[in-house]
């Protein structure tokens, strides 16, 4: 499964795809407050990018890009988003993620803090859904070890 494909056509397609796979996964999680859809389908179209890479280039590229540390960076960063845009609001004296009270940092109307504050909320789902997704497919395809930990 970590093998390096030798077809040049195959590794040639992905590398065309997965930034057109990444614009569409961003676009997905920007405008997920606004129409169905967003962080979480986001997140697994990005960790899906990710994860092609990992099939046609290798593991050890594929570490380059995104390492198992990275991944545990970004969906803590992720939670991090998301629990601190909760908080934030509690310390503003309202309810967990009631985005209404961001108006008062934000300096603009009610309405339109609750769509920003959404749209930060999605953006950390989709990092902590992208960095998980890949996680899982990283620890299923060396089946939880690592090459460097056998020695």
């Amino acid at each position: 499964m970590t093998s390096v494909t030798d077809d040049i056509i195959i590794r040639a397609v992905a590398r065309i795809m997965i930034p057109f796979i990444q614009l569409y996964a961003l676009y997905v999680i920007m405008h997920g407050h606004h129409s169905p859809g967003g962080g979480f389908q986001g997140g697994v179209i990005l960790g899906a990018s990710f994860i092609l890479y990992l099939l046609t280039h290798g593991l050890e590229e594929a570490k380059i890009r995104m390492s198992e540390i990275k991944a545990g960076l970004f969906s803590s960063f992720g939670v991090l988003i998301y629990s601190g845009i909760g908080l934030l609001c509690l310390i503003l004296g309202s309810n967990y993620l009631d985005y209404g009270k961001l108006s008062t940092i934000l300096k603009v109307v009610p309405a339109q803090a609750r769509s920003l504050g959404i749209l930060g909320v999605e953006i950390g789902v989709g990092i902590a859904v992208m960095a998980v997704m890949f996680s899982i497919f990283f620890d299923i395809s060396t089946g939880g070890e690592l090459p460097e930990d056998e020695e």
